[in-house]
């Protein structure tokens, strides 16, 4: 697992209406929180702010699943963030995946900088399967990649192409978009 920084977790971050006890804690008491437990919670965060095309999930209790493509930085902590928690009552879940073709059922699909070189054949691979795709990699590595998390003076800035997002059918709320920095089709003026 990449060594992680401290990071801020007080700007456009406390908008996100969430149960979690350590993002409470973060705020309130100013517990620093390493990059990937940040990176983590937004992950989270993703799944209640974007709505997906109806017909996505097979029944009522398919799982709602992030996935993490290549190298795993957050190690336990994306697990422990989704453990018992739901969306839209459907439960979540993480999956791990080495390669693109082990990828099945997956709702959020963290791609690791690691991947970041295979970038276009992934998304190509990914194309018609409304996947949320979400990178940390260098801005300039990212393109086509929906949720660009961007470290800015030990914050995390978000970048999102409504575009790529609108390609496949994923509806993303304003909520979300308001603290972010928007690209693609649709973005601001």
């Amino acid at each position: 697992m990449p060594q992680s920084q401290s990071v801020s977790f007080r700007a456009g971050c406390t908008r996100f209406a969430s149960p979690l006890l350590l993002l409470i804690a973060a705020v309130c008491w100013a517990v620093p929180l390493s990059e990937y437990q940040v990176k983590a919670a937004f992950l989270f965060n993703f799944a209640r702010f974007v709505e997906w095309p109806p017909g996505t999930f097979q029944s009522p209790d398919t799982p709602f699943i992030i996935g993490v493509l290549g190298q795993d930085p957050f190690g336990a902590q994306l697990d422990d963030i989704v453990r018992g928690e739901t969306v839209d009552k459907r439960p979540m879940a993480v999956r791990r995946y080495h390669t693109v073709g082990e990828l099945r059922d997956c709702n959020i699909l963290y791609i690791d900088r690691s991947e970041i070189r295979s970038l276009p054949q992934i998304l190509a691979a990914l194309k018609g399967r409304g996947i949320l795709t979400v990178s940390d990699a260098t801005e300039a590595d990212q393109s086509g990649v929906m949720i660009q998390l961007i470290m800015d003076r030990n914050r995390i800035r978000l970048r999102i192409d409504v575009g790529a997002a609108r390609a496949e059918s994923l509806t993303i709320s304003s909520k979300l978009l308001r603290p972010a920095e928007v690209v693609g089709d649709g973005a601001h003026p």
